[in-house]
């Protein structure tokens, strides 16, 4: 008896440290929430959407990518790139561009053609890893999707976001 007793006692054992695995990424619970939010996105919306990735430098410099996706492939992506001149303030439209299924990918700069679901697994896989020399971000204002996701290394001093800004995601 005393000897099942044992063995019982190393099986809870064992099996409590199998069960405290840490993680290898932050924000693990706020993370999971908005991959649910996405899937029952995705369903409602028959896997078919686009979705807007900003960004913005402390220069005046802006850019966005309008990535179209339909049945969950990558059909259309578009993008504008605008500076602010000074001292009048007035917007300047640097370059501009949209590009169909037949044309993807043939411009250099913009945002990658990419699926919100490439989205979600660049967020759990490089962006949301622990780091010890950077501050890690994540956000979720679009209806419980990302919003902004990734990190900053320690000690940057201009633009040193590395991840994702989402400004509008929305269903076709």
């Amino acid at each position: 008896m005393n000897r099942n007793l044992y063995l019982l006692i190393v099986l809870l054992l064992g099996s409590s440290f199998i069960s405290c695995k840490k993680s290898d990424i932050t924000h693990e619970s706020d993370y999971d929430k908005s991959y649910k939010s996405w899937v029952a996105f995705k369903t409602s919306s028959n896997n078919s959407y686009r979705y807007k990735v900003s960004f913005t430098s402390w220069t005046g410099y802006s850019t966005e990518t309008v990535i179209t996706v339909k049945d969950g492939k990558v059909v259309g992506r578009s993008y504008v790139a605008k500076t602010v001149e000074h001292p009048s303030n007035s917007v300047l439209v640097r370059e501009e561009w949209t590009e169909d299924e037949s044309t993807l990918n043939t411009h250099a700069n913009g945002d990658p053609s990419a699926t919100l679901d490439e989205i979600y697994d660049r967020a759990k896989n490089q962006w949301l890893l622990k780091r010890k020399d950077a501050e890690v971000y994540l956000e979720t204002k679009n209806n419980g999707m990302i919003s902004s996701c990734g990190f900053v290394p320690k000690n940057c001093a201009d633009d040193c976001f590395r991840g994702i800004h989402i400004s509008l995601i929305e269903a076709m």
